[in-house]
């Protein structure tokens, strides 16, 4: 037997239940039915129940994987439309596009708002050193998707490429062959 995880329906019928058993205790307190504090309690409960089995649903989301994405760091994020992750400065232009793409993914939230714009920018940033004690924040590129919208198919992705340019060849450390 398979039992599927759509908590989502599960919150509505547990609605459903709630709302009847609220129709009940007042039906109890009008004719002063002996159980009408029993209902109470239930309809408290399945209150309280449903409101679990909504949360559960929305932390389900499936998480989606896209080939050729590296790990990044989430570095600040308003909570609204504006985020910045970090990638190491080895990063290869064939990987930005991914981990940008990757990152509007996983950072899209239902509950963010839109503060004038229903996009969700998140930009790509790495820190390169030029010189010995000087540390300089390089934009790589961005990426706007849809904040009404889990899937967005017409993510604006904009890479830097002047900004590529200026990454490192050869990292620190590093020995060539």
């Amino acid at each position: 037997m398979e039992l599927s995880i759509d908590f989502f329906a599960y919150t509505r019928w547990s609605a459903y239940a709630t709302l009847a058993f609220f129709v009940l205790a007042v039906l109890g307190f009008i004719f002063k039915w002996g159980i009408r504090f029993r209902l109470v309690g239930i309809t408290g409960f399945m209150g309280v129940l449903t409101v679990g089995l909504f949360g559960l649903g929305l932390g389900f989301y499936n998480r989606i994987a896209i080939p050729g994405a590296i790990k990044y760091s989430l570095v600040y994020d308003n909570g609204a439309n504006q985020t910045v992750i970090a990638v190491e400065p080895s990063i290869t232009p064939e990987e930005i596009e991914p981990t940008l793409r990757q990152a509007a993914y996983d950072i899209y939230s239902p509950g963010r708002l839109g503060l004038g714009e229903n996009k969700l920018i998140v930009r790509m940033r790495t820190v390169i050193h030029p010189e010995t004690g000087v540390s300089l924040p390089l934009y790589l590129g961005e990426v706007k998707r849809s904040l009404s919208s889990r899937e967005d198919d017409n993510m604006q992705i904009e890479v830097f490429s002047d900004n590529l340019a200026q990454l490192p060849e050869e990292m620190p450390g590093e020995v060539e062959e």
